[in-house]
C-alpha cells in the first residue's frame, strides 16, 4: 500500500477539522438546539474522546496495511485530539460550571476528577510532541507517551460516569477501547502499556 504522504496529511488534516467547522457552522445558523452551551461541550468532548481513540488505531492500521504512513500523521491527529480537549474544558467551565472556585468544581464530582485527570495527562504528550522534544528525551520519549492509554481510559469514564441514560454510545467506545490496548499488548507485550516504564532489554 503506496498513498502519496502530502495529500495523505492534508485530508487527514482536513477530516480532523470537521467536528470544529461543523460545530461552528450550527453556531452560526442558531442550530445547537434549547441549550446551547451543553451542546458545544459534549461536541468538544466526544471529538477529543474519537481523536484518541484514532490515535491509538494508528499503530494496528500500520501493521495490517503494511503502511508507516498512519504513524508519520499520528502525532498530528493526538494534537488535535489535545485540541479538542481543550476546548471542551473552556466551554465546560464558561457554560456549565463557571470559572469561580475552581478547586470546588473540578472535586466535586467523579466525572469532572476522571475529565480533570485525563487532561493532566494529555499536556505532557502535547508539550513533547515535537521532534525536538523527541530528541531531547530520547528512550524516555516513548514511555512518556505511554500515558496516552490512562489518559483515554480516564476520558471514557469522564463521559460514563454523567451518562444520563442511554449509555450505548460510550459503551462502543469502551469495547473499541479495550479491543485496542488488548491487540497492543498481545503483540508488544503488556508492560508495553505501563506508563513511564523502560521498555525490557533482551
Amino acid at each position: 500500500m503506496t498513498i502519496p504522504m502530502l495529500p495523505f496529511r492534508i485530508l487527514v488534516f482536513l477530516l480532523s477539522c470537521v467536528p470544529f467547522a461543523l460545530l461552528v457552522f450550527d453556531i452560526a445558523t442558531g442550530s445547537l438546539g434549547p441549550d446551547p452551551g451543553q451542546r458545544v461541550t459534549e461536541t468538544l468532548g466526544l471529538s477529543a474522546l474519537q481523536l484518541l481513540i484514532v490515535t491509538l488505531l494508528m499503530t494496528p492500521l500500520a501493521r495490517w496495511t503494511h503502511w508507516s504512513g498512519w504513524i508519520k500523521v499520528r502525532r498530528m491527529v493526538g494534537l488535535f485530539a489535545f485540541f479538542y480537549a481543550t476546548l471542551h474544558l473552556m466551554a465546560f467551565l464558561q457554560f456549565i460550571l463557571g470559572w469561580t472556585d475552581l478547586w470546588a468544581t473540578f472535586t466535586k464530582r467523579p466525572y469532572i476528577i476522571f475529565g480533570s485527570l485525563a487532561f493532566l495527562l494529555l499536556i505532557p504528550l502535547a508539550v513533547t510532541s515535537t521532534k525536538a522534544m523527541m530528541r531531547r528525551l530520547g528512550r524516555r520519549w516513548k514511555p512518556l507517551h505511554r500515558l496516552i492509554y490512562p489518559a483515554v481510559a480516564l476520558v471514557w469514564l469522564h463521559f460514563i460516569f454523567q451518562a444520563r441514560s442511554d449509555i450505548t454510545e460510550m459503551v462502543i467506545y469502551g469495547l473499541v477501547v479495550v479491543f485496542l490496548l488488548a491487540i497492543r499488548g498481545y503483540w508488544f507485550g503488556w508492560y508495553s502499556l505501563v506508563p513511564l516504564r523502560a521498555a525490557k532489554r533482551g
